[in-house]
């Protein structure tokens, strides 16, 4: 059979479109598509990505250790880093080792005291009648912890919360050697007419994260130092415990005063009304102090961000992502907020641009 002789079929196939309205369309249906699996993506994968940005936030921790250490030291940068995580490892390891033994009996301590206060309180609620009774919060208890989605639910165990940290570290560590490799193929990546203003917008990120980490760091010394000293004076059990965490969940401003002043609040009554009292006016002037003395000096020169976004950022992300989520809802919020700021600043550019008398 001669090749000349094969039947050809006439007209378009399925898999060609040739009109131009239809494959217009088409284009259209494959970009909402590809949203779609990409918002698809990122839920499936969101505590990878969490985690992911979790070490980004580590290792602009580090940097900004280096570049401050870089004020008084004219050594190269990865002996700078290597300064500063000697310095971090020492200082974790003298506080676990010096007060090792304290803390841990503290810890054990604290959580019968608040175990105990718990039980009071919802006894005294239950006479009241403003509670059910203790078998029915019981039940209520127990389908709240079963209803925890498995969003969240490996994070609070040890083993998850263990190797999420270790990931974090290593992640944050490996960016912070040489961070210019990671910024030149995020560069990479955007459109070539882009990148310059890619770049720059990174960088404004990029300090006020800093900023915002020196802050919140100077404000987590400052809060669990002056809680330890105040309830130690007050004759406050557990105060060490106490102002660690304190000076922990100062991290996360809002939420995390509330439930440290609830802490110290239920272990000072279970010594006594005198001593309740102490810790409420303890609770009272370090938050006093921090939020209208050491705050507004340091917000001079970190980031200026209004409380109730702040708190609104810390519940949704707390609801979308769980307790990591909660703890990295300010440096995302931060690193929004520059970037929506030099939007608006390019915006203004191009319209003092337009304007201009030609």
């Amino acid at each position: 059979m001669n090749d000349k002789q094969v039947t050809v079929v006439d007209g378009a196939g399925p898999s060609e479109v040739r009109d131009p309205t239809m494959r217009h369309e088409f284009k259209r249906a494959a970009v909402w598509l590809g949203l779609a699996s990409a918002i698809a993506l990122v839920v499936l994968l969101i505590q990878p990505l969490l985690i992911i940005f979790a070490g980004f936030v580590f290792a602009t921790l580090l940097d900004g250790g280096v570049r401050l250490l870089g004020r008084v030291l004219p050594i190269g940068r990865n002996w700078r880093l290597l300064i500063v995580c000697l310095l971090t490892l020492i200082f974790m390891i003298g506080t676990f080792v010096l007060t090792g033994v304290q803390v841990a009996e503290q810890v054990g301590q604290l959580r019968a005291t608040l175990e105990a206060q718990a039980v009071q309180l919802t006894s005294w609620l239950t006479n009241q009648g403003l509670m059910p009774a203790p078998s029915d919060i019981s039940g209520i208890a127990r389908q709240a912890m079963s209803s925890v989605g498995r969003l969240t639910s490996w994070v609070g165990t040890a083993v998850g919360a263990l190797t999420t940290m270790f990931m974090i570290l290593v992640i944050g560590l490996f960016i912070a050697i040489d961070p210019h490799v990671y910024r030149r193929g995020l560069q990479w990546m955007i459109p070539e007419e882009k990148r310059d203003e890619f770049a720059i917008t990174a960088s404004r990120m990029g300090q006020t994260l800093r900023r915002l980490l020196f802050g919140r760091i100077l404000g987590m010394i400052a809060e669990g130092v002056l809680t330890w000293l105040a309830l130690m004076v007050g004759g406050v059990p557990m105060a060490m415990i106490l102002g660690i965490l304190s000076g922990i969940l100062a991290f996360i401003p809002n939420i995390g005063a509330f439930i440290s002043g609830a802490l110290m609040i239920a272990v000072g009554f279970s010594a006594g009304v005198d001593t309740g009292i102490w810790a409420i006016a303890t609770y009272v002037i370090v938050q006093t102090f921090d939020g209208y003395v050491l705050v507004p000096i340091v917000a001079k020169r970190t980031v200026d961000m209004p409380p109730a976004l702040t708190l609104g950022a810390q519940i949704l992300a707390s609801a979308l992502f769980g307790i990591l989520g909660l703890a990295l809802a300010d440096p995302m919020t931060a690193m929004i907020k520059a970037a929506l700021e030099r939007r608006k600043e390019v915006a203004e550019e191009e319209r003092d641009t337009e304007d201009a008398p030609a």
